[in-house]
């Protein structure tokens, strides 16, 4: 049991190399070559013996660090595993090789003219980072991997924008990229691709329609300030309410007011003073006759 157990857990760890390997690209019995394939690959060695050692030059070959070689011996990938990096052999008349680079690759989506949920036209574009996990999967299991995954964002954009509506398109891009890179990554999975991460790059609106947004917006902040002047004014007026029933109930306090206004006045370097005067002093010869 515990060997079994670590059997299993080691063709998990070791990715999807293995389970790609055996499901999608070959049988385990097609590694056999046959008579006749044997036979060519016998006539291929004595080949590169007999031109020895100018057939040196046609067999060592050299990786990079970042890539791998699929290597095919008579149409079957050999070995079950990639080549590299570093030197290998290769017979000059019966195998081929495809090189693999591993380094994370990046292209833009191109700008996607979009239907949202709400029935807004938007045009929308992104970026994709991704890269190659498994050499062997995506030479045998996919023509061209990195046209098929650029063609496959543009679809799965489009497909997952068409589910929002604006107002979350506008505000939820960190979960929308999620959703898109999850989505590419379960669809190119099978590719030996690894989508890294996905990126909203910018979001169009027509130009109505951005033309209504900013009268709306404008509309909203002006109807937002005059209910703020309303509440100044009314907390102002409040204030002179209480600060008359203050100077009513101390006359003195009208006085020192009035001294405190010259005051300011005098500061300000003026010529002339306007002095007010007490309309009690008035009330006597309102009355005469």
């Amino acid at each position: 049991m515990i060997s079994t157990a670590s059997s299993t857990a080691e063709m998990v760890t070791q990715g999807k190399l293995q389970i790609n390997t055996v499901e999608n690209v070959e049988d385990k019995h097609s590694s056999r070559l046959g008579c006749c394939g044997w036979l060519l690959v016998l006539i291929s060695l004595l080949f590169v013996v007999a031109t020895f050692p100018i057939s040196i030059l046609m067999c060592v070959k050299i990786v990079k660090e970042y890539e791998r070689a699929v290597i095919f011996r008579l149409g079957r990938i050999t070995d079950r595993k990639p080549k590299g990096p570093g030197l290998f052999f290769v017979l000059p008349c019966t195998d081929t090789f495809v090189k693999v680079d591993l380094r994370t690759i990046s292209f833009d989506i191109p700008p996607q003219e979009i239907l949202t949920k709400d029935s807004v036209t938007v045009s929308v574009d992104g970026v994709v980072y991704f890269r190659i996990h498994c050499p062997i999967s995506a030479v045998a299991n996919v023509s061209n991997a990195h046209s098929s995954t650029r063609l496959l964002a543009q679809t799965t954009l489009r497909n997952v924008l068409g589910t929002k509506n604006l107002s979350e398109l506008l505000s939820d891009r960190e979960g929308i990229s999620h959703s898109m890179q999850e989505s590419l990554d379960d669809a190119t999975d099978p590719w030996g691709i690894k989508v890294e991460r996905v990126e909203i790059k910018d979001v169009k609106l027509p130009q109505q329609l951005q033309r209504a947004m900013a009268a709306e917006a404008e509309a909203s902040r002006e109807a937002r300030a005059k209910f703020i002047a309303a509440e100044g004014e009314m907390q102002a007026s409040r204030a002179l309410k209480e600060a008359s029933l203050v100077i009513a109930e101390s006359p003195s306090a009208l006085q020192l007011r009035y001294l405190q206004s010259l005051t300011s006045i005098a500061a300000e370097k003026n010529s002339t003073i306007i002095f007010p005067m007490p309309i009690d002093l008035l009330q006597g010869f309102m009355h005469r006759k």
